[in-house]
């Protein structure tokens, strides 16, 4: 009983900051109550916090199996989601600058059914922290992952109780686009006769930056020539993709642009250790098994 009335006041509290929601959704899955979105993001930031100390004195674990299933599922979903997008706005006849949430008919009902499985598919998506924790992949585990990943789940609990459908379609259609080339290179990387080949890791976050730009380009348009769609959540969608666009960018800078110090190059020792033409430290960092405290 005290579970359903703090249920009852968080919700009433959302409703009075947000106003009615789009009706539309009633009863669709996790969707009515705001506590599990909210409980389940908490035990992915727990997961974390308890899976990093859990690891931190056990061998990472392989999981290549899992990490090839896992990243077909992701890339199949996101193609599903791709084409579903496409087809309903297009049955919809979707206007790209500016679509309202109700002229539709039909075809909103259709995109809000494929943007559930938007909202969805971020829940799924904690399984890639999940993985760089069991594989020890700690340095993958930054503040943008763990940000981008938190924010849009919650975000988008939002969406599809209150904007459902119209304007809210471009970024997904993007997104799943730019998951599908993603989710694919990584599920594919994991393979290691399959390495060589993939040659488009830096172009996918120059990608996904473009990604958000044109995601701001598109929400700002529907607020230069307004078609009915709620001019508050066109700035909140602005404001929250110029915080991606920030956090990328310092990524891509420290990742691809910032030149290594002198003291990280080191030439490789003509009497160290070769093993099948491969210095012995290659296979060590490949596996996640370097020592760092020679650094130290």
């Amino acid at each position: 009983e005290t579970l359903k009335a703090f249920d009852r006041e968080v919700n009433a509290f959302v409703d009075y900051m947000f106003g009615p929601r789009d009706t539309r959704v009633r009863g669709w899955f996790l969707l009515d109550s705001y506590l599990p979105t909210f409980f389940l993001t908490g035990a992915y930031l727990l997961c974390i916090w308890l899976g990093n100390k859990f690891m931190k004195n056990r061998p990472p674990f392989s999981l290549r199996p899992h990490l090839i299933v896992y990243n077909l599922g992701i890339t199949l979903l996101s193609f599903y989601m791709l084409i579903e997008l496409i087809l309903a706005t297009w049955e919809g006849s979707y206007n790209l600058q500016c679509q309202n949430l109700h002229s539709a008919g039909e075809a909103d009902i259709r995109v809000a059914k494929v943007l559930w499985w938007y909202y969805f598919s971020k829940v799924i998506e904690f399984m890639d922290t999940i993985f760089f924790v069991l594989r020890k992949k700690s340095s993958q585990i930054t503040f943008l992952h763990v940000y981008h990943h938190a924010t849009m789940f919650n975000i988008w609990w939002c969406v599809l109780n209150w904007i459902p459908c119209g304007q809210s379609f471009f970024g997904p259609t993007l997104n799943s686009f730019i998951h599908v080339l993603m989710y694919s290179y990584y599920g594919l990387s994991v393979i290691p006769s399959m390495r060589k080949y993939l040659w488009w890791k830096k172009y996918l976050t120059q990608a996904q930056l473009i990604q958000f730009l044109l995601t701001i380009v598109h929400t700002l348009s529907a607020a230069v020539k307004p078609c009915g769609f709620p001019f508050g959540c066109l700035m909140f969608q602005s404001s929250y993709m110029a915080t991606l666009v920030i956090l990328f960018i310092n990524f891509y800078i420290q990742t691809y642009r910032k030149a290594p110090s002198r003291t990280a190059v080191k030439e490789t020792p003509a009497t160290t250790e070769i093993k099948n033409g491969f210095h012995k430290d290659y296979f060590a960092a490949a596996n996640g098994l370097q020592n760092n405290k020679k650094a130290q």
